[in-house]
């Protein structure tokens, strides 16, 4: 169980590493990167979504 919550902290490493695509596109040409926008905003949310899952699995494991 300690081994998928680790992929939970994964997705959030892609989030800020997509982020920090977009900015540093952006400062440098001036052009928003959208595919890594949405890449990096979809890794945030599944990482929220991950989060809320694990919780809940663990209150019904806990519950038994």
């Amino acid at each position: 169980m300690k081994f998928i919550k680790f992929f939970q902290y994964a997705y959030l490493l892609f989030a800020i590493l997509f982020l920090y695509d977009v900015v540093s596109k952006y400062l440098a040409d001036g052009t928003v990167a959208y595919m890594s926008l949405l890449l990096g905003a979809t890794a945030l949310f599944m990482f929220f979504f991950r989060k809320k899952f694990n919780k809940k699995f663990e209150n019904r494991d806990n519950s038994n």
